[in-house]
């Protein structure tokens, strides 16, 4: 099994960028990512690409080859779809296809662009995520699903409004560095409370805004790496994946998300780590309620005891493990197709000293990506580490 090595890697500014396509902000991350690997356009492998509304939003199917010959390729290319997991999805292929010898240049990628839809368009095509005949015919969205899974948390584990929109709070002051972050504005517990509700007990400041934006990142194999004097000290040690109901009717227990438990012990066991060798996070924080969830089924926090991390400062940027430096979905943007992608970056350059936010983990070797689709139907963790 050939060890995958991250070569170079590249997010485009997060947000509103309504005279670009698509296919222009993905030009973009990966002339960058391409330029910051060193690797020859004419190496290229293959091309693997999360999108997962650009037949809505962009009115464009069939991205795989549109997207090659952005970045200045005729390889292989196929786009991933799996909501907003499909950065993840396309991450993790990669992974397996350098892995397993057929390739030694990889680029992945992903782009979302939704704010030239408004924001209603933007919602219901968000909806296509959720299970069509039992909950988006009877009107769910998002933000109701994500209040159903903070009602049934909070049923199950008590805790307080105040203790969620600390997660909130911050990840807009880990936002207040990055300049690629949609929402660089610090924001207060008394901010989220007062905010206007969108499905209560969710309010405006607990969900993620809806963005543009595009990443990429090449990925090599150690032997490519080696013959090609390419620096690439960062390896993808771990990759898994799993799924659960979409529908949420049909969980067992909504206070929990197995799907996210899987991919990390699967993850965990490639890399031969556990939670507590983990030094840095970034979690699929769409809402606050995310990441309570998903810091608890990674590992890092029995059931229950992950909702006062924020608020108890243990995920900060001075904390014993740092969540989401990079804003999270939160603050830096949620453009879907990327997110996957974008975690692999920041936490790429969080631990090569490359990031606004390293200063605040100098010494740390070993980084996690935590991506999800829908309700977290579909959940993708890697494991990142330092080898040189």
């Amino acid at each position: 099994m050939q060890p995958v090595r991250i070569a170079g890697v590249a997010v485009t500014p997060f947000g509103e960028h309504p005279d670009r396509h698509g296919r222009d902000l993905f030009a973009e991350a990966s002339d960058r990512a391409l330029a910051d690997a060193a690797v020859p356009h004419a190496d290229i492998d293959e091309v693997l690409y999360g999108n997962f509304i650009g037949e809505v939003t962009e009115d464009q199917g069939h991205q795989g080859p549109l997207v090659a010959a952005a970045a200045g390729t005729t390889a292989a290319a196929t786009r991933f779809e799996s909501a907003c997991a499909s950065g993840g999805a396309a991450m993790r292929a990669g992974v397996r296809a350098v892995r397993s010898g057929e390739a030694d240049v990889v680029l992945v990628g992903g782009m979302e662009r939704m704010t030239n839809v408004d924001v209603h368009e933007a919602t219901d095509a968000l909806a296509l995520a959720a299970d069509d005949l039992h909950e988006r015919r009877v009107g769910m969205t998002f933000p109701g699903a994500y209040a159903l899974l903070t009602r049934a948390y909070l049923r199950e584990h008590g805790g307080s409004r105040e203790d969620l929109a600390a997660v909130a709070v911050k990840n807009h002051e880990h936002a207040m560095n990055n300049d690629k972050a949609h929402l660089q504005q610090q924001i207060t517990v008394q901010d989220v409370l007062d905010a206007p509700p969108i499905a209560d007990p969710i309010g405006l400041y607990d969900a993620c805004p809806i963005s543009d934006g595009a990443a990429a990142v090449v990925l090599v194999s150690e032997d490519y790496a080696d013959e090609h004097e390419v620096d690439a000290p960062v390896a993808v040690t771990g990759t898994g994946q799993s799924s659960d109901t979409l529908a949420l009717q049909r969980r067992v227990n909504r206070a929990y998300t197995p799907a996210t438990e899987r991919a990390a012990n699967t993850a965990y066991d490639q890399a031969a780590i556990g939670p507590d060798d983990v030094d840095l996070v970034e979690v699929h924080d769409c809402f606050t309620i995310a990441e309570v969830l998903a810091l608890e089924s990674l590992g890092f926090y029995e059931p229950g005891a992950g909702l006062s991390a924020a608020a108890d400062g243990e995920t900060a940027a001075d904390g014993d493990r740092p969540v989401n430096l990079s804003g999270g979905l939160k603050a830096k943007g949620h453009p879907v197709g990327a997110t996957g992608v974008a975690q692999i970056a920041e936490v790429t350059d969080l631990l090569t000293g490359e990031h606004p936010n390293s200063d605040a983990v100098p010494d740390a070797t070993v980084g996690l990506a935590h991506n999800a689709g829908g309700t977290v139907a579909s959940a993708i963790v890697h494991v990142l580490e330092v080898t040189q």
